[in-house]
């Protein structure tokens, strides 16, 4: 079962959502996410999560979270 979205993850997913589309050649690892975000690791799982269900992230074999619809840009 998917996590459930907290109440105060509204917010959070919008700014995710909106910087990946600002700069779509975005790519994050889980730690660099919740870095950049201020977020608490569950908040930070669970937005991520969240946005690889609907499919508006895909996580490469890396662990490197970008776009869906980019193509894998880095190696690591």
């Amino acid at each position: 079962m998917a996590p459930q979205p907290r109440p105060e993850a509204g917010p959070v997913v919008t700014r995710i959502r909106g910087e990946f589309n600002e700069m779509p050649g975005l790519c994050l690892t889980f730690k660099q996410a919740q870095r950049l975000w201020a977020l608490d690791g569950a908040t930070c799982a669970n937005v991520l999560e969240g946005l690889l269900t609907e499919g508006f992230l895909r996580r490469t074999s890396a662990g490197v979270y970008l776009r869906s619809d980019r193509q894998q840009i880095i190696a690591a």
